[in-house]
Formats: structure tokens, C-alpha cells, sequence
């Protein structure tokens, strides 16, 4: 079968644990160089993945009681290919509310888009969000991803602002995109 062909339920997300961490990590890094590789400069993306995707920094944001982190595995030999994270909001937000919440991160291997893995991550995600008692949702994401913010504004996002993200020497800009739940 070709990864084009996977079905929804061959990939299955669940809840992430503190014994998740070294797959988040993994995860976590593959999919930013997956993502980025020959956008942004490699150097940067290495060392970016080692300080931000390191197997403690997952721990770390699985002990904290305003994070939750989902991992997206297939059926099969349960392999991670994706991954969404909840936080609470640091966000350049106009009118920022105790009832808001961060879509911090979300991603999925290339292989993998077009099954329907980022939208259950993404569903379940706000659904997360909404039992939280949560109102309304922000993400930054960098502001050349169309293929992302595409995704985004399907799942009812809208740009609500902007920030700079410094990644090695190179400073980027990212759009803010929000909705209320």
C-alpha cells in the first residue's frame, strides 16, 4: 500500500505521556526539517531541533498542567508521524483573555498529509481546548507555509496579527492566526 493510500485509521492519536518523550523529540525534529529544509538555513534548523526539540524539552512540557500533547502514530509498529501541543498562549495577542490557548505546535510528515492525520490532530486538539473551558485558539506559523496557513484557514482561522521568529542568525516573520471555539 502507498503512504498515499493510508486511511484515516490506520493512524491513530492519542494522548502524550512523559514516557513519550524521545518520539516527540524525534517526531518533533523530523518534522520541522521535513518542513523546512531548503526553506529556511540548515545550520539554524539543526540547531534550532536540538535546543527546541530535545527529548527533556518534551518532558518538560508534559509535567507543566497547561500543556497537552497528542502523537499521531500508524497502526502499524506504532510509528510517530506527527504531533500537536496546546500551551498556554505567548503570542503577540491584542486583547489577550485568561480563556485563550495556544495551538503551539502542530505537525505531520509529508508522507502523511492528505490522510487526514493533521485534521484529527487539529479536531482534537480544539476539542481539548474547549473541555479546558477555553474560548478561543491562536497559532503563530511562519508566513510562507501557504501550504499550513491553507490548513489553517480551512479549520476557521484568521490572521489576527504578526511577530518576528529568530532562528539562528536570520529573523523570519510569522502570522498569528486565531478563532474562537
Amino acid at each position: 500500500m502507498a503512504v498515499s493510500d493510508v486511511a484515516v485509521s490506520e493512524v491513530s492519536v492519542r494522548r502524550g505521556t512523559v514516557e513519550d518523550a524521545q518520539a516527540l523529540a524525534l517526531v518533533g525534529s523530523a518534522t520541522f526539517l521535513d518542513s523546512f529544509a531548503g526553506i529556511l538555513e540548515g545550520k539554524s534548523i539543526v540547531q534550532h531541533c536540538k535546543v527546541n526539540h530535545a527529548a527533556e524539552v518534551y518532558a518538560g512540557y508534559l509535567e507543566r498542567p497547561d500543556c497537552r500533547i497528542w502523537l499521531a502514530e500508524t497502526a502499524v509498529k506504532e510509528g510517530p508521524v506527527g504531533y500537536a501541543m496546546l500551551t498556554k498562549p505567548d503570542l503577540p495577542i491584542a486583547d489577550p483573555r485568561l480563556d485563550d490557548v495556544e495551538l503551539k505546535r502542530i505537525y505531520v510528515l509529508t508522507r502523511f498529509h492528505g490522510t487526514g492525520t493533521g485534521r484529527r490532530l487539529m479536531e482534537t486538539a480544539m476539542d481539548e481546548a474547549r473541555t479546558m473551558g477555553r474560548r478561543r485558539i491562536f497559532l503563530g506559523v511562519y508566513g510562507g507555509n501557504l501550504r499550513a496557513i491553507a490548513f489553517y484557514e480551512r479549520a476557521g482561522f484568521r490572521v489576527t496579527g504578526s511577530r518576528t521568529f529568530q532562528m539562528g542568525f536570520t529573523i523570519y516573520d510569522d502570522l498569528v492566526l486565531g478563532r474562537d471555539l
